[in-house]
């Protein structure tokens, strides 16, 4: 998919095979940065996809796939499909790389079986003299190497030969060191060597079983992405008129905007678009977070991917194929696994020089331990019969082999590649299960610092929409009158103010308007029946000749409220005041509870005046607000809350007049998510426009963010403790060190463990439940 960038830069999405450790990762980033006219890269191990922005006039994505396939790593750009036929290939990769994985793993597994029946006797077990021969333990080297370990060797010797070593490097050269220096003891017994034959069979056996382990579990990782994409359906019912009750299946692809669809009970609703005929409710759990069932009728809007639960709709197609909801949020979700923490890329600096490392350290255990460990610690030659040694060996080369080999198989870049992109595969899925995009491992990393949340007032801690509460009277009018009045006057504007009015009131047909006038901030004017009619702010009126009293009794109880009072008035003579109040959202109040148990400061910011925005912060408990701040001044405040006081600082604003404020802050909080800008400027969007979301975002952001330090804990942790030991370290006084074979077994288990350890998300994030279950 190649999308337009503002900058003249476009973006680019290749999907990438072949990389098997962080080292790959860090290999593919270098190889597309190196080119010219590539500005980005970023590469996500588990999805297997580089996200490129580049200049469309000097390379071309088609030019970088060629670049990378040529290399071992098969690459192609990602076409402007839908998510369904996105979904539908890789399902097919990924059925395909199963069964290859199971077919080599099986031949392995046989092979290991022969080689521990060709051991039985060492245990007490029969002795089967076929079994037992060296040439039959060569025979099962061979074919371990030539079938189940060739496409390891394969992919490691190119790695190699382009100055890319990777995990494939590393098992290669371990592997084939024990096999070589085997056939050279079997070939010139002069020399004094053994044969351990079994160790690459073993190796390769244990490195395959934890190879199908790590992939089933990261193909667990991806289900929740998986579940979305399959939200949309193969196929739609077109038709032609909404007397058509069951209309023509076509592919969804195929449909264009402002065609018809119909969709009974029990469908999946194919395209983004209108209701115009019909009643129903609609599931949008896996796409909003919502888990209750919502009622739409005609002219209400609905989203791929939802289901129709209850009523048979006709739908008028809005946005169809990459367009819909349902494929931007999965866009935004695969973009999101692309942006790394900064200690994710730091962990991929070194794992882009750990193979290099690994083959040097087990170069100098090799050298030490022939040249001089062996002589410095005679012991370690000694009987191989201590219940402490698990590598034996009476010969100082084959020692040294042993343990040089141990290093470059235990050594695991696969569980530094894998820690970040696993968590963040699992954390932000989960989050798109419920409405919430978090934009990627740098805003997890920010989460995880955060001191303050701002948050806008009108349309974010409270409903955006203006009701009428009260209406005084100072004229012979009664309060009926001067709303219908005043519903004249403010029918030539779209205010919110405006609208409240004539929602609550239409306009008498006896009355109409003329020469109306409007002045931003202060408020409107119209002549009626040869008489000026005013509406607005006291200033306004004063400018239009009509002085306002705001100590008057009843008008100071309403301010004192925190309700917006305006006042109407004709020629210079007051007739009298409206006043509205903007009720505050359901869950403000435990939203602002909440953030606050977390630990963490919450601002109010608002345009509105100064008593509106007092009363409001009083009932929610906040103590720092500010009144009558404009929306470019917003991004100011908050420039100053990061630079005086040094605070990180989250803003929550609706995405439109909050977007400078959003861009400001050290990460943006969108609500109603499916505007343009909210997707752009901010960090997380929630789609479901539930305050209470923002409490879930920073939970799931927190518990995501522990579990990518708890995985890099680890996989920095293992290899630091795992590697001496294989060298030999605790092997001179207690006799213990790793076998190749049991090297191999810990590596793989380190890489199971990092994406184990990233499924628990589940656990603390159960799924939603959906009426979908058992219905798709």
């Amino acid at each position: 998919m190649i999308l337009a960038a503002e900058t003249g830069l476009k973006t680019a999405t290749l999907d990438v095979k072949g990389m098997k450790c962080a080292g790959c990762v860090s290999a593919v980033e270098r190889q597309l940065s190196q080119n010219q006219g590539v500005k980005s890269a970023q590469v996500n191990l588990i999805t297997e996809i580089a996200v490129i922005e580049y200049q469309p006039d000097a390379i071309a994505p088609e030019q970088l796939a060629a670049k990378l396939t040529a290399i071992g790593f098969p690459t192609q750009p990602r076409s402007s499909s839908t998510p369904l036929s996105q979904q539908n290939q890789r399902l097919q990769n990924q059925q395909k790389e199963r069964q290859q994985q199971l077919y080599r793993l099986a031949i392995a597994c046989c092979l290991l079986v022969f080689s521990l029946i060709g051991h039985l006797h060492h245990i007490g077990g029969p002795e089967i003299p076929i079994l037992q021969s060296i040439a039959f333990h060569w025979t099962l080297a061979t074919l371990a190497i030539l079938f189940p370990g060739r496409d390891i060797f394969i992919d490691g010797w190119r790695g190699l030969r382009h100055g890319m070593p990777n995990m494939n490097t590393l098992v290669s050269l371990g592997t084939g060191s024990a096999y070589i220096a085997s056939c050279l003891a079997l070939i010139l017994p002069n020399l004094g060597l053994e044969c351990f034959f079994d160790e690459p069979v073993m190796l390769l056996g244990f490195i395959l079983l934890g190879r199908t382990l790590e992939a089933h579990s990261r193909h667990r990782a991806a289900a929740d992405l998986e579940a979305l994409t399959s939200l949309q359906p193969a196929v739609a019912h077109l038709i032609g008129s909404t007397d058509d009750r069951v209309g023509v299946a076509i592919p969804v692809e195929q449909l264009r905007v402002g065609e018809w669809v119909r969709v009974l009970p029990g469908e999946k609703i194919p395209v983004d678009g209108e209701i115009i005929q019909g009643r129903t409710t609609v599931d949008e759990a896996l796409l909003t977070g919502e888990s209750l069932p919502v009622v739409k009728e005609m002219g209400d809007l609905v989203i791929a991917g939802s289901f129709n639960l209850s009523g048979a709709i006709a739908v008028q197609t809005r946005q169809v194929g990459t367009d819909t909801t349902l494929a931007k949020i999965i866009a935004a979700v695969e973009s999101a696994q692309t942006r790394k923490a900064p200690v994710q890329k730091i962990a991929d600096r070194v794992a882009g020089y750990f193979a290099y490392g690994v083959m040097i350290i087990a170069l100098i255990v090799l050298l030490f331990w022939y040249f001089w460990g062996t002589k410095l610690f005679p012991e370690v030659l000694g009987s191989t019969t201590g219940h402490h040694e698990m590598i034996q060996s009476t010969s100082p080369l084959l020692l040294s082999l042993k343990l040089g080999i141990s290093v470059l198989v235990v050594a695991c870049p696969c569980a530094l590649g894998l820690a970040t992109p696993t968590a963040l595969l699992v954390g932000t899925s989960l989050a798109a299960e419920r409405g919430i995009l978090i934009k990627g491992g740098d805003v997890l990393e920010t989460v995880s610092q955060l001191q303050t949340v701002v948050f806008d007032k009108t349309g974010t801690l409270s409903q955006g929409h203006p009701e009428i509460t009260d209406c005084l009277s100072f004229s012979e009018l009664n309060s009926l009158e001067i709303q219908q009045l005043a519903a004249v006057v403010e029918s030539g504007t779209n205010h919110p103010l405006a609208r409240a009015i004539l929602d609550a009131v239409t306009p008498p047909t006896n009355l109409t308007g003329e020469d109306f006038q409007t002045v931003a901030g202060l408020g409107v004017s119209a002549r009626v029946q040869g008489s000026k009619i005013v509406l607005g702010n006291r200033q306004w009126l004063a400018q239009n000749g009509i002085k306002i009293d705001e100590t008057i009794p009843s008008i100071q109880e309403l301010l004192q409220a925190g309700k917006t009072v305006i006042y109407l008035g004709m020629e210079e003579q007051l007739l009298g005041a409206i006043a509205f109040q903007d009720r505050l959202r359901p869950d403000a109040q435990t939203t602002v509870n909440q953030l606050q148990k977390l630990g963490l400061e919450v601002i109010l910011l608002s345009g509105d005046r100064q008593e509106v925005v007092t009363a409001i912060a009083n009932s929610l408990g906040i103590s720092q607000f500010y009144a009558q701040v404009a929306p470019t001044e917003k991004s100011a405040l908050i420039a100053d809350l990061q630079t005086k006081e040094g605070k990180i600082v989250a803003m929550v604003g609706d995405g439109i007049n909050d977007a400078p404020a959003l861009v400001q802050a050290n990460i943006g909080i969108a609500l109603a998510g499916g505007t343009e800008v909210a997707m752009e400027t901010a960090g997380i969007v929630l789609i479901s426009d539930r305050l209470e979301d923002v409490v879930q975002s920073l939970h799931l952001s927190l518990a995501t963010w522990q579990k990518i330090r708890q995985n890099l804990f680890w996989a920095l942790g293992y290899n630091t403790f795992a590697i001496p030991i294989a060298g030999g370290l605790l092997l001179p006084r207690w006799g213990l060190a790793f076998s190749p074979a049991l090297a191999a077994a810990l590596m793989a288990f380190s890489s199971v463990m990092v994406v184990s350890n990233s499924l628990l998300l589940r656990r603390q994030f159960p799924p939603l439940t959906s009426t979908q279950e058992g219905k798709n």
